[in-house]
């Protein structure tokens, strides 16, 4: 990975933090997309610090997709080439909540967002390729939810599980799309479940959860330490230069749950992710 650009997502906590660990320490320099600046800030002098590399960062509120859509054309417009996208920025919700565009906070965040991110650089990444995208997803796309008729969730009762694999589903969806229309371009798009690793997704919820995400569900799971390896896997083996629009479990490929394999909802959602993140106009 020496050499090569890499901007990814959610970079300052879990599985992201992983990731650019294990792609500072291969060499790449990396491009954080995060939230938080004073954690980007951190972040930056202890991989520059330790690798010699590069590390830049640009600042976007996930559940705002103009933050989002301004902060990637400005990396648009300061690097002439990207070599890998990872998009691993997520979060998970006991209430539904809806963001100042009116969607729902989940689907914005894991899935709009993300989609946003990986349209407005394709073109630099087919610019650059060979290159590859990942995404960041997960075995939770197996509880669905995702009805595309009511993504806000207006015609159902909420609840957490369901709109996470919603938020999934639709990614899975897409990424699929996504390896078609980049068929011949030298551009790969792979999802992946990052394993049962502790992270801090959730941590947006009630005390009540967090006091049980923190003192029991993290009983079970593993170090986060597995997924940033299993990142620079998907991210660097020449053996996957040409595998496209696959689901990996970690670095084992996995067949999605039938409902994310369904080429009537994933023309839907394609076409829904595009009016919602405003890439194309209502209708059009």
């Amino acid at each position: 990975m020496d050499g090569k650009i890499c901007v990814v997502s959610g970079a300052t906590s879990g599985v992201g933090y992983e990731a650019v660990k294990k792609l500072a320490a291969g060499k790449a320099d990396i491009v954080m997309l995060v939230r938080n600046e004073k954690k980007a800030k951190a972040v930056k002098k202890e991989l520059e610090k330790k690798h010699s590399i590069f590390v830049d960062y640009f600042i976007a509120d996930f559940s705002d997709l103009k933050q989002v859509e301004k902060a990637v054309r400005a990396i648009v417009d300061k690097y002439p080439r990207v070599d890998v996208l990872i998009n691993s920025a997520g979060i998970h919700s006991t209430k539904k909540i809806l963001n100042k565009d009116g969607y729902e906070m989940v689907f914005c965040v894991n899935h709009l967002a993300s989609f946003l991110i990986t349209n407005l650089l394709l073109n630099r990444l087919i610019e650059s390729s060979p290159s590859r995208i990942i995404q960041v997803n997960s075995e939770g796309h197996r509880f669905n939810g995702l009805k595309t008729n009511d993504l806000n969730w207006e015609k159902r009762i909420y609840t957490g599980l369901r709109s996470y694999g919603a938020s999934k589903t639709a990614q899975l969806l897409t990424v699929r799309q996504l390896a078609e229309n980049l068929k011949d371009t030298g551009v790969t798009i792979n999802a992946m479940h990052p394993g049962g690793v502790k992270t801090n997704i959730g941590n947006n919820n009630g005390r009540l959860y967090r006091w049980f995400l923190h003192h029991v569900t993290w009983h079970f799971l593993k170090d986060p330490e597995i997924s940033g390896e299993a990142i620079y896997y998907l991210a660097s083996a020449s053996e996957l230069s040409n595998i496209s629009g696959k689901f990996f479990n970690l670095t084992i490929e996995e067949k999605p749950a039938k409902h994310a394999l369904d080429s009537k909802k994933q023309e839907e959602i394609w076409n829904l992710s595009l009016e919602m993140t405003g890439l194309i106009q209502k209708g059009g």
